[in-house]
């Protein structure tokens, strides 16, 4: 029998870390994700922005209620 495979695994590459990589090639991987995140987020920054005020949002809603349980003194 076939193992059905999702959609989102199709999606998504995983991968590791090297822990042996030199001081160059860590800072070119990290100048290259720094640049990633800045195309990122000038192409998706209002959709990035409402999603981060809902997700904390949440948070804070989530906090609040957990403190209403919690006696005051």
């Amino acid at each position: 029998m076939k193992k059905e495979t999702s959609t989102r695994s199709l999606l998504t590459i995983p991968f590791a870390v090297s822990a042996y990589w030199t001081p160059e090639q860590a800072l070119a991987v990290f100048e290259l994700l720094d640049e990633l995140r800045e195309m990122i987020a000038n192409h998706y920054s209002a959709q990035l922005f409402e999603e981060a005020r809902e997700q904390y949002a949440h948070l804070a809603q989530s906090a609040a209620e957990e403190n209403d349980d919690d006696p005051v003194f």
